[in-house]
């Protein structure tokens, strides 16, 4: 990798924040889990900088960063397959409409 800490650090601050204002501004389920997704792609990429310029951790941040993405992927399927069971049922993927399950 070229170039310096601070530049991938600032990429991952930058996604991270998009990810947060996706999940914040959006009502429909699956933009908001896409945007969950966006903020831990964000920390893998920090993490593999953290991993690539630190001495103490080399080779460590690839081995955690593959950790992290298992984890992301189980936690993606768990998310898409309530969302696909609440659509079945409601028929609509805003997020508003899921409180009035309750009912």
């Amino acid at each position: 990798m070229t170039g310096n800490l601070d530049a991938y650090l600032v990429l991952s601050g930058l996604l991270f924040s998009i990810g947060t204002f996706g999940f914040l501004a959006r009502r429909n389920a699956i933009a908001m889990l896409m945007s969950v997704e966006l903020m831990v792609n964000a920390v893998n990429l920090a993490i593999v900088a953290f991993g690539t310029f630190v001495p103490e951790l080399k080779g460590q941040g690839t081995v955690i960063a593959l950790f992290v993405m298992a984890v992301a992927a189980a936690e993606a399927t768990v998310g898409l397959a309530i969302v696909i069971a609440i659509y079945r049922n409601r028929r609509t993927p805003l997020v508003d409409e899921y409180s009035s399950m309750r009912d």
